[in-house]
């Protein structure tokens, strides 16, 4: 199973561009994304721990798409803190728990900075993280080159966790492209290759995730994706270039690349990138 989707809904800049501006009663972001994917990122939960109310809320808005599933990135508390207080983390889950119980969370991403390189502290870390996590994948995302010699590899192997491939502008210290030893789900996740304001410290966050996949690049990733395929019975790829809806755009792309098949696309999304037509069919209303 492969699925596809950007990293979040709530955006300001998607406004008049990925959703329509004139909407209709009763409207949600994550309703109206869940007619075009079949996947999406939590990133909320990044800032703040999930709340099971909210949960609730958003099963009931996806229950008339059964092949619909949640990622959930954990709080910056459990990635960015020298030392995470795992007791958080049956708080983390309980607000969760909605979907956990039905079976919609796929995995859990622990997104660490750049500063995170491999050392003994950092992977009694990343065990801390394994062992506190244990009611869906949990997903590393790893952004330092130390983590991917030999013996860091094998050590995230055997604490059962899996390793995302990720693309973002390359540096010295960057990841490797393709990574040997993934663990058991493949998860590839799409920053953009913004390099120059990826590497500024006065660059905003929209500004570093300002980026358009090409259509050749969208066709070496396709690439990608059925390699992963190949080696994983599950798959998912999250486009995180959020800014001004490119993470939608690329995804609606990446999905048509890789099963060779015309998608629905939002009106919007073709007025701010008239190249989506080629891959659009005509989409209905949006509560046909």
């Amino acid at each position: 199973m492969i699925r596809v989707g950007p990293a979040g809904w709530s955006y300001a800049d998607w406004e008049g561009v990925v959703y329509p501006r004139a909407k209709p009663r009763g409207f949600h972001a994550l309703e109206y994304l869940a007619r075009y994917f079949d996947l999406v990122e939590l990133n909320s939960s990044f800032y703040a721990y999930p709340r099971a109310e909210n949960a609730e809320r958003w099963l009931e808005l996806v229950a008339a798409h059964p092949n619909f599933r949640f990622t959930a990135k954990l709080h910056q508390d459990f990635t960015h803190a020298t030392r995470p207080d795992v007791a958080h983390a049956s708080t983390f889950r309980r607000g969760l728990e909605p979907l956990l119980h039905a079976g919609r969370v796929s995995a859990y991403l622990a997104q660490f900075p750049w500063s995170f390189a491999f050392g003994a502290n950092e992977l009694a870390h990343v065990t801390r993280l394994a062992e506190a996590f244990r009611d869906a994948p949990l997903v590393v995302e790893l952004r330092h080159a130390s983590w991917f010699d030999d013996a860091p590899s094998r050590a995230l192997l055997e604490l059962g966790v899996s390793v995302a491939e990720i693309d973002l502008p390359r540096s010295a210290t960057a990841p490797p492209e393709h990574v040997v030893r993934r663990g058991a789900l493949g998860y590839l996740r799409l920053h953009g290759r913004n390099a120059n304001a990826w590497f500024d410290r006065n660059a905003s966050r929209d500004q570093k995730y300002d980026y358009l996949y090409d259509d050749a690049e969208i066709e070496v990733f396709a690439t990608r994706v059925h390699g992963l395929a190949r080696e994983h019975a599950d798959v998912v790829v999250v486009t995180n270039n959020h800014f001004s809806g490119k993470a939608v755009a690329n995804a609606l792309e990446l999905v048509a690349a890789v099963t060779r098949a015309k998608r629905r696309v939002p009106e919007p999304l073709i007025a701010k990138y008239p190249r989506l037509e080629r891959i659009a069919v005509p989409a209905p209303g949006l509560f046909d």
